[in-house]
This record gives structure tokens, C-alpha cells and sequence, in this order.
């Protein structure tokens, strides 16, 4: 069933009119409760007349490896704080799943021009995927998550300050007395991966603490591959592991369960993203907050400056540490056993370990 202005008001508790005057533009009503009935007409689907008739600068986020159909999912309030700056602006926005598949078959600046979109914003792409080479040199302003293209100023790349949230964990950690801390990245090859590792092997030489490599690893963003390197770390000694995202941190906290091993008593354990479930998790996750509506809405922010021939390369968001019950002060660990990994920093990404450690 379509929502309609009534539907607004009622959630709300304002009258039909006043959403109906927020939705139009009107002048005798606070600029703040406009955005309000703006911002809650594109949660609950509606979309306003004007913005139906503004075909001449439809916006397009594209979206690849990432659901967004639900409040507890990361992509839900990046489509979501897109949508809400576009339709303060009257720009339209199509949403549209993508696969590597689909890229091929529809060269990026072909599907722009075919459907009249003037600009978009492409979310869990990776680096191997066909557009990227495409974006070197298209026309169209473009948005990147997470990903960056150095050499197009119709392109720029927006992120959460990898660096300053790497800080942040390890920093918190030492105050803790922890020495021993490990990392499990998410997927090789995925350039957000390659930016946490190297502020991980960066920050950990910068504090003075002890690098291995075999502590320093990639997985995949999934708890499951918590399994195949927990063991890894304990045996290593670590009194700390810092994970790519929640559901690795989700993952590595029942490892340690499984291996008898209590967090934060025996293990500290940092997450990554704060989704909504790491605040219920056994013990409550200590994470970095992304703001998702915020990269959401910084991308549209920036899509608004591209197509005004402002060139921006690289915006990034201040990351914040939330910290919960996952991680306590250290108890010193023995190794038991040294390990060789098959995916450690060393073997997997060599070049990047050895320009940190020169």
C-alpha cells in the first residue's frame, strides 16, 4: 500500500498540513521540521511529487556484496542518509543491486547515459570489479565507498578515517597494558582490508610494540573465519585481537569460548562498525562507530560539489570508539607454539609489510 501524507503525520503526531507544507517547500514552517518530514517521507517510501518530475537529475546508487533491506544491516542507513539528501534537493534516486556479472554486460558509462542518471554513488565494489578500470576516465560524477581512483577529478573516494580508527583501538588497548594484540583483516584485495592493515602494522610500530606478522592476518567479513585463526593467536600469545568488522569480532569471541577462554579476561576483543546486534553480543562489543547514515549523506554532500565542478578526492568521516565490556586490562600469555600463517600480512600482501617494517 503507497504512503501516503497522512501515514507521515500520524508517525510524527503533526498535522496532514504541516507534512504536506514540509513536503512543498513551504516558508511558514522551521527549516529543522522540514528536513524532519523529508527525512521520514524517504523512510517510509514516499516520494514527493517534484521530486517524480525531476527526471533531469536523477541520482543512481549502485550496490554490490551488500544487503540493505533491513534496519539491522550496514547497507540500510547508507541508502537510507543518500536518499534523504537527495530528496531534500528534489533528485530522484534509484537503488540498483549490481554484479560483476551485470558490469560486464553493461559498460558503467552506457548504463549512465541510458538511463538518464547525472551522477551516482557505487557501494561494495571491489577493486577487481569491470567498472573500476571504466571509472579512470568517465564523464560522470561519481561517488566511490571505500574504494579510490586517483587519476579522474569526476571521481572521488569517501571512507571512515581508517587511520585515526586504528589509532583509536591500539591506543585504548595500551592504556589497558596490552602488548600482544593481533589483527584479523577482512578479504585480500579489497582496498578498505589493505588500508586497516597498514595502519595496523603502522600504528603498532609507531607505539613501540611487537610486530608479527603471523598475528597480522587476512580473512574474510564473516564470523566464520574467526575459527581458522583464533586458535593461531592464542597459541601466539595474543592478549588482544582487533577484527576487520563486528561479525569477524562476532566470530572470534565464540572461538575463545570454544577454546575455554573468556572474553575480556583472558582476551580483549575490538570490533569494527558498530551494527546494531554488537551492543547485545556476550560480552557487549567495544568497536569503531561508523556513521552510516553519514556516509550515506556525505556521498550525496559530495555528489552536489561534483556536479558544481568542485573536484574533491578523498572526504573521510571521524571514526568513534565505543567501548563496552569486550575488552579488560591484560593478562600477560605465554606462547605455546609459533605458527606459521598462510594468511599473513607476509605472504598475502609481502610489499605492503615490508615498506611499513623498512
Amino acid at each position: 500500500m503507497a504512503v501516503t501524507i497522512r501515514d507521515i503525520a500520524e508517525k510524527l503526531g503533526v498535522a496532514p498540513g504541516t507534512v504536506s507544507k514540509g513536503l512543498n517547500g513551504a516558508k511558514d514552517i522551521s527549516e529543522s521540521t522540514r528536513k524532519l518530514i523529508l527525512d521520514t517521507a524517504v523512510e517510509m517510501g514516499y516520494t514527493t511529487k517534484r521530486a517524480k518530475k525531476a527526471v533531469d537529475h536523477r541520482l543512481v546508487l549502485f550496490i554490490e556484496n551488500m544487503r540493505y533491506d533491513t534496519e539491522d544491516l550496514f547497507g540500510y542507513d547508507v541508502v537510507l542518509g543518500f536518499q534523504q539528501v537527495a530528496n531534500q534537493e528534489n533528485w530522484p534516486v534509484d537503488v540498483v543491486p549490481i554484479t560483476p556479472d551485470y558490469q560486464k554486460e553493461n559498460p558503467y558509462d552506457r548504463t549512465m547515459r541510458a538511463n538518464g542518471y547525472i551522477a551516482s554513488y557505487l557501494v561494495g565494489l571491489s577493486l577487481k570489479d569491470p567498472w573500476m578500470q571504466e571509472l579512470q576516465d568517465t564523464p560522470y560524477p561519481t561517488v566511490l565507498l571505500d574504494n579510490y581512483i586517483g587519476t579522474n577529478r569526476n571521481v572521488c573516494s569517501l571512507s571512515t578515517d581508517n587511520e585515526e580508527a586504528m589509532n583509536l583501538m591500539i591506543s585504548h588497548l595500551i592504556s589497558l597494558g596490552h602488548e600482544k594484540i593481533a589483527f584479523l583483516d577482512g578479504s585480500a584485495g579489497s582496498l578498505v582490508s589493505d588500508q586497516r592493515m597498514q595502519y595496523y602494522l603502522s600504528t603498532m610500530r609507531r607505539y613501540h610494540l611487537p610486530i608479527n606478522p603471523n598475528m597480522a592476518v587476512y580473512g574474510y567479513f564473516v564470523s566464520d573465519a574467526a575459527k581458522y585463526h583464533v586458535p593461531n593467536f592464542v597459541e601466539l600469545g595474543a592478549t588482544a585481537i582487533l577484527c576487520g568488522n563486528d561479525d569477524i569480532a562476532k566470530g572470534v569471541i565464540e572461538s575463545l569460548n570454544t577454546l575455554g577462554l573468556k572474553v575480556p579476561e583472558d582476551v580483549s576483543v575490538i570490533g569494527f562498525d558498530d551494527m546494531p546486534f554488537a551492543a547485545h553480543l556476550n560480552p557487549p562489543l567495544t568497536t569503531i562507530r561508523q556513521d552510516r547514515l553519514a556516509l550515506g549523506r556525505a556521498a550525496a554532500y559530495s555528489i552536489n560539489a561534483l556536479l558544481r565542478d568542485c573536484a574533491l578526492s578523498r572526504p573521510q568521516l571521524r571514526p568513534e570508539l565505543v567501548v563496552r565490556k569486550s575488552t579488560a586490562k591484560a593478562r600477560p600469555r605465554l606462547v605455546t607454539k609459533l605458527v606459521e600463517e598462510k594468511d599473513s600480512v607476509l605472504r598475502v600482501n609481502p610489499s605492503l609489510y615490508e615498506t611499513i617494517m623498512r
